[in-house]
C-alpha cells in the first residue's frame, strides 16, 4: 500500500490502537512501513526489500484505491483479478447502483 502522509497518519494511528492479539500485524504494518520521496519526474523508488517482499517485478499496476494506493506485481495483479472476474459479485454489492 502506497498512502500519502495524512492517510498513512491516520491508518498508522488505527493499527497502533489495535489490541496486543494483533501484536505481530502491527510489527508488519508499522515496523516495515519506509518514507519515500518522489523524483524531479514525479517517481518513486521502491527499496528492493519491498519489492521482493510484494513479489513485484518490473511490471507494475498501481491502483488507485480512495486514500491510498495499492502497488501490485501487473502479471500477480492479472491473475487474480481473471480469478475473481469469474466468480459472482459480493453480496454487498447487490443493492449498489452504479
Amino acid at each position: 500500500m502506497v498512502f500519502p502522509r495524512s492517510e498513512w497518519e491516520k491508518f498508522r494511528d488505527r493499527i497502533a490502537a489495535l489490541p496486543m492479539q494483533a501484536q505481530w500485524w502491527k510489527r508488519i504494518f508499522l515496523g516495515n512501513a519506509m518514507d519515500v520521496e518522489m523524483d524531479a519526474s514525479g517517481r518513486v523508488l521502491v527499496s528492493p526489500e519491498l519489492r521482493a517482499a510484494a513479489g513485484i517485478s518490473r511490471e507494475t499496476v498501481l491502483l488507485g484505491m480512495g486514500g491510498y494506493f495499492e502497488l501490485w506485481d501487473a502479471a500477480t495483479y492479472a491473475a487474480l483479478e481473471a480469478e475473481q472476474m469469474k466468480g459472482d459479485m459480493p453480496d454487498v454489492f447487490k443493492d449498489f447502483s452504479f
